[in-house]
């Protein structure tokens, strides 16, 4: 039984890949969540409480590395960072945020590839062109034709070794002021091309362009979104309008931003930390997230020096 088909009976038994866990999820009733990681810091908070699904955030990893997210990463630091996740949060799913792939096919399957071997979940596209800019900032997101990017997620599909491996095909109809109707035929092309998923992106702040789309989506394909800017309603309320995940695609890494600015410019105006021990985590939650007390345990257990007469009878 295939991670689709264990959905479908309501069977939540483990899966023999993050690919498959996630499929689960995609296809499970409800709509699944995924929040938005950039670090195995983040993935491991993340995990800690409670969240079930990952998405690896473009725009939180290229912030994270000191640069804007408009391609300037490149896609193997990106895929270095999605490592930390996977190393410190083994067995849960990770999405990978691939921007547009970097290129054409071949490098796109290429960023697929990596990515599986680095053990994420799956990867998403978007069609745009290389290179992209975020699609909150400006107006000026051309999109690829069509052929082109099916191509890209037909060679994805081919080329990847786990049958449960995700490729998510995100279309930025939308963001770029398209027609409902371009929105989706794009999505009806890339759901006949091969993709596990859709990811439908707006930066409406109301819902009503993806509650829209969904009245006219007769697909079958899982539609993901991430309601960044049209932030009021709940999972549950998605849920009714048959979205299959809900991405909070960069809220983490904003909540550190803000904390961060504030305890400097408390500690520079202060000049001192006196004021603020009761807004930073203490070191003993760090500790408790790490798993300090475990590495204690393992040192007293493998160095510990031998008693040689009890070896040598």
């Amino acid at each position: 039984m295939n991670a689709t088909e264990q959905a479908a009976s309501g069977d939540r038994g483990t899966t023999r890949s993050a690919g498959g866990r996630l499929r689960y999820l995609l296809h499970a009733p409800g709509a699944c969540q995924l929040m938005g990681v950039h670090d195995g810091l983040s993935a491991r908070i993340a995990v800690a409480e409670g969240f079930e699904a990952l998405w690896a955030s473009g725009l939180c990893m290229s912030t994270a590395r000191g640069v804007r997210d408009s391609d300037e990463a490149s896609w193997t630091e990106l895929l270095t960072l999605v490592g930390t996740m996977t190393d410190a949060v083994p067995g849960v799913p990770v999405l990978v945020d691939g921007d547009t792939g970097y290129g054409n096919f071949n490098t796109a399957r290429r960023f697929a590839g990596r990515a599986e071997r680095v053990g994420a979940a799956g990867v998403c596209f978007e069609d745009k062109v290389f290179p992209k800019m975020n699609s909150f900032f400006g107006d000026g997101h051309q999109l690829a034709p069509v052929a082109e990017f099916c191509g890209k997620i037909r060679a994805c599909k081919d080329a990847q070794r786990d049958p449960d491996f995700v490729v998510v095909a995100r279309t930025e109809a939308l963001i770029s002021k398209l027609p409902m109707e371009e929105a989706l035929d794009r999505a009806a092309a890339y759901a006949e091309a091969g993709a596990d998923a859709l990811f439908i992106h707006s930066r409406m702040n109301t819902p009503q362009q993806i509650a829209t789309f969904m009245e006219r989506w007769e697909g079958s394909t899982p539609v993901l979104i991430a309601p960044t800017t049209y932030h009021t309603p709940s999972v549950d309320d998605f849920a009714a309008l048959g979205i299959a995940g809900c991405i909070w695609a960069n809220h983490s890494m904003r909540a550190a931003f803000a904390a961060m600015r504030d305890v400097c410019q408390r500690i520079r105006t202060d000049r001192g930390i006196y004021g603020i021990e009761d807004q930073v985590a203490p070191l003993k939650e760090i500790f408790g997230l790490f798993d300090y007390e475990g590495l204690e345990k393992d040192e007293n257990c493998y160095t510990q020096a031998p008693d040689l007469a009890a070896v040598q009878g």
